[in-house]
């Protein structure tokens, strides 16, 4: 009697039909969120390198609010520590969504994106301290080029990509969204130098509220859920500021608040019909002032940098900052996914799924080098606002993710151009039920 051959599962599965159109909905909406915040970007560098560059640096310069629990910011400071907690917030919800209701609550799916998460953060800031190891002034910003900008990256991904298989988007999603988790632990313990004990313990009491009424807002608010804005906004609104004050950066208290808010709703009596989570809910009133509001203006007031014309750019780009962020976020990210995946296919007995290559996986990990919004953000911490380490990193980070952009676009342009052919020759049928046959397979 032969020895039965070992099964094998797929590496990156196709995921349930739910999940595909949940993506297909997101890739929608983020599409028009990328190029609001690629448009806000570069008015910022034409306005910061134009005659009139001093009114962009006094906007935003430019104070507001109130000295109690330091909140007298600049406007850059609310748009980096304010409107990305909105982004952050956003981001805690779909991981939590992906981790309870979707297919990542399944190990075998979420190893996959985890890994190459963790080989594209650790790679790229390796990548970066190695360069800058002889520079004590300027190693602190090895955590630059670890993020990837989920809005970027699936704009460009939605544009190029409209035969690309399924799998790949989430993918590039389920990474994305688990490099932001861990971008924002980084900055939650290596950018934090000083602790306020007493506002960070009176966070817990606002955070440990707000997470009692998401929980319970049925039996508070009744059958409608916009009720519990009235409540839920303010207090979130105090933990930030408790947060904030603590010293702990103030985006933190986004994801910690999204992890409180219920994904699935259970109802006493099982046959009821009890509708969407408040995540769900949440997520759709969120995403459009995230991906609409919240990080183009981030953008704007970021990505503003008085470049000096060629020769000022020259200067940057050979500046170790910019090399390390350059060469980490196009070859080092690329290399850690990639890297990350294989080994968890050399070690799991995983294969590749039948509908991708491993030229996709290249592209999508190239695309992942969009390193925007959160790096500009890291960037600021590492070296403060308005040095010039700063402003080669920014300048760093925007050829980096044009670059990176570029390369993926060549690439997955190349192959989305053959599955577009594949496609048209052998099209999926649906049944009468509407769901494609190839989702009622078993994975």
């Amino acid at each position: 009697m032969g020895l039965k051959p070992v099964p094998t599962r797929p590496l990156i599965g196709r995921g349930s039909y739910a999940e595909a159109l949940r993506i297909g909905e997101i890739l929608r909406k983020e599409t028009i969120g990328g190029a609001l915040l690629v448009f806000a970007a570069v008015i910022a560098l034409i306005w910061a390198n134009s005659p009139a560059a001093e009114s962009y640096f006094a906007l935003r310069d430019f104070k507001v609010g109130f000295e109690p629990w330091h909140l007298e910011l600049s406007l850059g400071a609310w748009a980096a520590d304010g409107l990305l907690a909105v982004f952050f917030f956003l981001v805690g919800l779909e991981l939590k969504r992906e981790i309870v209701a979707g297919d990542l609550r399944h190990v075998s799916k979420a190893i996959v994106p985890v890994a190459a998460a963790v080989g594209g953060v650790v790679v790229p800031a390796l990548i970066y301290a190695a360069i800058n190891w002889n520079s004590p002034e300027t190693i602190s910003g090895w955590a630059i080029p670890t993020a990837t900008d989920i809005a970027f990256a699936v704009a460009v991904l939605a544009v190029i990509g409209s035969h690309l298989p399924t799998p790949l988007r989430i993918f590039l999603l389920t990474l994305a969204v688990f490099d932001d988790l861990m971008a924002i632990t980084i900055i939650a313990i290596f950018y934090t130098s000083e602790i306020n004990t007493t506002a960070l313990l009176l966070t817990l009491v606002p955070m440990a509220l707000y997470g009692f009424l998401a929980q319970k807002y049925r039996r508070f608010f009744g059958l409608n859920p916009s009720a519990a804005w009235f409540i839920l906004l303010p207090l979130g609104f105090i933990a930030w500021a408790l947060l904030h004050a603590s010293g702990i950066h103030a985006t933190v208290a986004g994801v910690a608040l999204a992890f409180t808010i219920p994904v699935r709703h259970r109802a006493k009596d099982q046959k009821q019909s009890t509708g969407p989570g408040l995540a769900e809910l949440f997520e759709h009133r969120f995403r459009p002032l995230s991906a609409g509001f919240a990080v183009p203006v981030f953008a704007f007031f970021s990505a503003g940098v008085a470049i000096g014309g060629f020769e000022g750019l020259a200067s940057a780009l050979v500046d170790p900052v910019a090399i390390g962020i350059v060469v980490a976020l196009v070859l080092g990210k690329p290399i850690g996914i990639i890297g990350a995946t294989w080994v968890t296919a050399r070690f799991t007995k995983a294969t590749l799924d039948p509908a991708l290559r491993w030229v996709d996986l290249i592209g999508v990990s190239l695309l992942a080098g969009i390193g925007f919004t959160v790096s500009l953000l890291v960037a600021e911490l590492s070296f403060g606002l308005g040095t010039s380490a700063n402003d080669h990193a920014k300048v760093a980070i925007l050829v980096a993710s044009v670059l990176a952009a570029l390369l993926a676009s060549i690439l997955l342009g190349s192959r989305n151009r053959q599955y577009r052919k594949i496609q048209e020759r052998d099209s999926v049928d649906a049944d009468t039920d509407g769901i494609p046959d190839v989702y009622q397979q078993e994975q």
